[in-house]
């Protein structure tokens, strides 16, 4: 099994150091690009938002898909971790 480093943590930065317009990713396009290199997988956003059983950390901001690239980053490294059956 390959270790990987710790958690985040040691990867955030300080609010004075960081916007929250720098960490903010808005609609479908850009969470897919963050997350998967390419927005051709936008659909995964949506179901990963909507119908995944363990779903992704997000929010709306009126009919908008958003969320914080620290979140994301947080959640994904507890996926890491996660055991079924837990």
């Amino acid at each position: 099994m390959t270790k990987h480093p710790g958690p985040v943590a040691n990867l955030q930065q300080t609010a004075s150091e960081v916007t929250l317009g720098d960490d903010l990713l808005r609609g479908a396009d850009e969470i897919a690009r963050f997350m998967f290199g390419d927005v051709k997988h936008r659909r995964k956003v949506y179901y990963l938002t909507g119908e995944a059983p363990r779903g992704m950390p997000h929010f709306k901001m009126g009919s908008v898909i958003c969320a914080r690239k620290s979140t994301l980053l947080n959640w994904i490294a507890q996926q890491e971790r996660f055991t079924p059956g837990e």
